[in-house]
């Protein structure tokens, strides 16, 4: 039964895998594969939607009406601040935040600069209700605003799971976002699309539906974004599990967005990405994959796979034997750095690994992995620390 269940998951993974590569490759090239992207049952669950998401909006509480306003200064030390931009959805403006010190982009302001010594100047361009098409005109905006930011962190795709946008689209707008941003100079971290299958008012079967929309448009968010030279943090279900033990505490007002320690968990997951990135680490590149938390190499969309069914995991490019590309593609280095605590014996998600002990993406532990699908090269850098 154990080798039964073991090989459909690992079957349902290799699928995300090829979705998310020919997602970003239609991306790429231009293509797309119609508003449901995932044939009939895209069909039928653009009906459910429309009737569950009517319940759903009635157990939800009523929105803000904005969010508050976190531009300006954070932190203090010596030097010039350090640039950071953020874009995105109601997420990155910290719609359901309180004050301006609780969004999560005043948070990430705040860590960045206890890490460098350095003050921090925030700019928030982000757009209640934005989909991944709108970060055309926030990438305007914020560069008319500082030409030559050092960082930039983007949370978009809730609502382009919402509104049944194809995620092919979707892909291209963060990726071009992304290539932009880093022509002007900028470290691009992005929290990719979190899974909205967790969210108590939105019930079965609509539910599955929206685990596995938001699951696939993570994973070519991660493709697509490491492509164009950022790195990923996956959110997934990160709050999740709080949000069902502590709603009262985890959730905002309106019982959809986070609240302030929603964001604080969330801006502890993505801190150690944005300062690697910034260089206050003094990482080495190409980084070499700790085993001892799970860390490891792979194509970017088998690593994009691993992410999402890993809230809190980063996906960054790297290179094997000065190699930055392999049979499947762009390789990326899967990161741990939060470590998640052990979840209490539940069901078992369907989409979830349950590897041995010793067993990291098919690598058992100890045994010489193969060059051209996980090991990076014996001269590579070593990992960071933390």
């Amino acid at each position: 039964m154990l080798e039964r269940d073991t090989a459909n998951v690992e079957g349902t993974q290799m699928g995300r895998a090829r979705r998310a590569r020919r997602i970003a490759q239609a991306a790429a090239y231009g293509g797309g594969f119609g508003v449901a992207g995932i044939g009939a049952l895209g069909v039928m669950g653009y009906g459910l939607i429309k009737v569950e998401a009517r319940l759903a909006r009635r157990l939800v509480g009523q929105p803000f009406e904005g969010a508050p306003e976190d531009d300006g200064r954070y932190g203090a030390g010596i030097g010039e601040p350090i640039q950071l931009l953020v874009l995105g959805d109601s997420s990155a403006a910290g719609m359901g935040a309180d004050t301006r010190y609780e969004t999560l982009g005043a948070i990430l302001a705040s860590g960045v600069s206890a890490f460098s010594g350095r003050p921090v100047r925030l700019t928030n361009v982000a757009v209640i209700g934005a989909e991944s098409s709108d970060l055309d005109m926030q990438v305007v905006n914020a560069l008319d605003a500082v030409p030559h930011p050092d960082a930039a962190v983007i949370l978009v795709g809730a609502n382009d799971v919402t509104h049944r946008i194809d995620k092919s689209i979707a892909v291209r707008h963060l990726e071009g976002a992304v290539r932009v941003l880093r022509e002007a100079g900028a470290e691009v971290v992005v929290g990719t699309c979190p899974d909205l299958g967790t969210l108590q008012p939105v019930a079965q079967p609509l539910r599955a539906l929206a685990r596995r929309w938001s699951r696939d448009l993570a994973a070519a968010q991660t493709v697509g974004v490491v492509e164009a030279g950022g790195r990923t943090v996956s959110l997934g279900d990160l709050i999740g599990p709080e949000f069902a033990e502590r709603p009262l505490e985890m959730f905002s007002q309106d019982r959809f967005h986070p609240s302030a320690a929603g964001y604080a968990r969330a801006g502890a997951a993505m801190l150690p990405s944005l300062c690697a990135a910034l260089g206050l680490w003094g990482e080495d590149t190409p980084l070499v994959p700790n085993r001892g938390r799970g860390d490891t190499v792979a194509a970017v969309s088998k690593a994009a796979t691993v992410a999402v069914l890993e809230p809190g995991t980063e996906v960054s490019p790297t290179t094997i034997g000065g190699q930055a590309r392999g049979p499947l593609g762009l390789w990326a280095v899967v990161l741990h750095r939060v470590r998640r605590p052990l979840p209490d014996q539940a069901a078992p998600d369907p989409d979830r690994a349950a590897p041995g002990p010793t067993e990291v993406m098919g690598v058992t532990e100890g045994a010489d992995p193969e060059p051209a699908e996980v090991a990076p090269s014996q001269d590579a850098g070593d990992t960071r620390s933390g």
